[in-house]
Parts: C-alpha cells; structure tokens; sequence
C-alpha cells in the first residue's frame, strides 16, 4: 500500500506532468486530443476540425463501425464497456466523448483516464432537461431524472436523464477540467438517422408535399460541421462549463426551413394543422421530422437559448448550405430513391393528403 507521502507525491508529479505538457502545447499551438469513438456521425468532423487546426489525434474504438475511414491515423483497439487497458500509460491534453450513453460506461472512462488528459469533453444533449415544454432553456435548468437510476436501458423515456447521468460522473471526476455541449438536432452530411435528412431529399423528389402545421412552429438545428469545429475551438482556448449548441432561438420556424430545403421550388407544400395530424396519429418528429408543435410538452426542445454558446465562439451556418451539402451526401452515398429511415412513407403521405384535399364533411 502506498503511504501519504508518496500518494501526495505521486499526485503532484502529476500535476507538475500536466502543467508540463500543457505549457508545451500552447507554446506550439499542437494539442493531443484521444477521441472516443471517432468514426460514426459527429466523430469524423471532430477529427475533421482537430487534423485542420493542426492537432493530433488518437481514436479509440472498437474497430467496429467504418474501420478503414482514418487508416492513417492511430487507433487504439478496445471496449469502453470493459476493456480501456490501451489506455493505460498515456498521456493527452484533452479527450473528447462523443459516445457516452451509460453513466456507468462513462464513469469508467472519466475515472481511467484522469490523470491522463487535462481536459475531457463530453457530448450530451439538450434532452437532459427535466422540462421540455418552455421556451428559452437555458443551461440551469433542472435536468431530468430516474426512478432507477441503475437502469442501462436506452430508449426515448431515458435517454435525457441518463445523459444527465452521465455529465454527472464526468464533472465530478473532472471538476472544472470538464466541458459539456448538449446539443440540439444535428443535422448535415453523414446523418443516416434521417431526422434532417428527410426534408431536403423529399422536396428534392418533388410532387406534393405534406407539411405539418401552419410553418410558423419554431426550429433549431446545429449543422455537425459547425458543432465539431466548435468543439476543436472550446480545447483550443481551455473552455470549461456546459453549453446549449443549437442555432439560435427564433431564427428559424418550419416555413423558413423548408424553403431553405429547396432553393428552387420543385414541390408543393400543403400544411396540415396539428389537429388534422394528430387526429389520424401522425407523430411530430418521427413522422415528421424536425418538427414539434408551439404549445406541446416538448415544444421548448426547439427554442433552447444557446446565447452562452454563441458568445463563447459557436458560429452557426445558414440551414440552407447544411440541406444543399446534405442532399448532395445522400444522392452520393444512397441516392434519391433509396428509402428513408424517417419521416413518412410515399405511400402514406399520398393518404393524408387526398384526406386533407377531400371536401370537410368526408374528413
């Protein structure tokens, strides 16, 4: 067992060790930065944005999901969920998460790697709020918990509060070396969850188009190239605390978006009200993506305040550069007859709308 002295001295080598390698990282301007994950989504533009300011990365994965996509750089083989001995021994100035769903995962990788990196930066997400349903979330709001708060079972009832969780067992391993985005809808090239995705490719297809609400619902999303670039930024100049990433609130209602999606019109839009939706069980979101209707329980989700955000280096592109750039991803990698894994399909929206165009009395 080690004795207090040379605990006490173990602990301020270390600390001498980091305040080494941080000083020899601003003087170059080069930072280390360990990437769990590193090759799904938002990983990749994280890694983007690092090797163009010039950093040096690490990935550290499984190997599983796009194992050839950074074959020039080094990867470290493991499992977050029980094997984080490649971990061991080495040292980098920051670490970046963008995998953690399970509190107990990410409390592992935090507490294995402190003394290894000087800064961890967690991915989580503006689900975490306990209250959906106002407008102008900002950054204190209470978050969400768990009756269980055990449980691992990831799913839309859980997925907020165990994101809580998670920045939990991060900031109370890292204090102040922590740093937590919460995103709000990423969007952009990559996306294969659709959320986004299915806007720009069906109005690309033309023909009418089922939209919901009167197009005054607001919208926010965060292109996955601005939020990765931002991410490089906040380890760049050592910020701490936890941040709101979306657009910001009130630049964009359903109307705006969807003309972005479609520069020059080739399809037509017909609005449907939210009574008329929900009425033949028409989810918000799912059915519809991107959208949830002003005055519903999770309406606050797309007017989040992202001011602390902004003010501390978050630019935002405009929504139409992120659906031209994703349109283009999806014609490249799937093409516009591929199927889409959101939103409604060809032959259902053709139901809804005969049934919005048919005379009243017959809705």
């Amino acid at each position: 067992m080690m004795d207090r002295r040379k605990f006490i001295g173990a602990g301020l080598g270390l600390a001498a060790a980091a305040m080494a390698r941080k000083a020899l990282a601003k003087k170059s301007g080069q930072l280390q930065i360990l990437i769990l994950g590193g090759t799904g989504f938002l990983g990749p533009q994280v890694v983007y944005a690092a090797l163009a300011g010039g950093h040096q990365v690490t990935l550290f994965n499984r190997g599983k999901t796009n194992p050839d996509m950074f074959s020039d750089l080094e990867t470290i083989l493991g499992d977050r969920d029980g094997d984080l001995s490649g971990l061991h021994g080495r040292h980098w100035d920051a670490v970046v998460d963008t995998s953690g769903y399970v509190p107990r995962v990410v409390g592992d990788s935090a507490g294995a790697l402190a003394g290894s990196v000087d800064r961890y930066l967690f991915v989580s997400s503006v689900s975490v709020y306990a209250s959906l349903g106002e407008a102008g979330i900002e950054e204190t709001a209470f978050v969400g918990t768990l009756s269980d708060p055990a449980t691992e079972t990831v799913d839309g009832d859980t997925y907020g509060p165990l994101k809580a969780l998670c920045e939990h067992a991060v900031n109370e391993v890292f204090g102040d070396r922590a740093t937590v985005i919460r995103p709000g809808l990423i969007a952009g090239p990559g996306d294969r969850t659709d959320r986004f995705t299915y806007w720009p490719v069906r109005l690309a297809r033309g023909g009418e188009v089922l939209a919901p609400g009167d197009g005054r619902d607001p919208v926010q999303v965060i292109d996955v190239r601005d939020l990765g670039q931002w991410m490089i930024h906040c380890l760049e100049q050592d910020i701490a605390g936890t941040y709101n990433a979306c657009s910001p609130r009130g630049e964009l209602d359903m109307a705006s978006m969807l003309n972005a999606c479609q520069p020059v019109p080739s399809a037509s839009l017909h609005w449907a009200d939210s009574e008329f939706l929900a009425a033949r069980q028409v989810e918000p979101w799912s059915d519809m993506p991107a959208w949830v209707p002003r005055g519903s329980e999770f309406a606050g989700v797309m007017e989040v305040s992202s001011a602390r955000a902004q003010a501390n280096g978050l630019n935002t592109r405009p929504v139409a550069r992120t659906a031209r750039d994703t349109l283009a991803w999806f014609e490249q990698t799937r093409g516009l007859r591929d199927a889409l894994r959101a939103g409604l399909s060809p032959q259902r929206e053709q139901e809804l709308l005969a049934s919005l165009d048919a005379p009243p009395a017959d809705r």
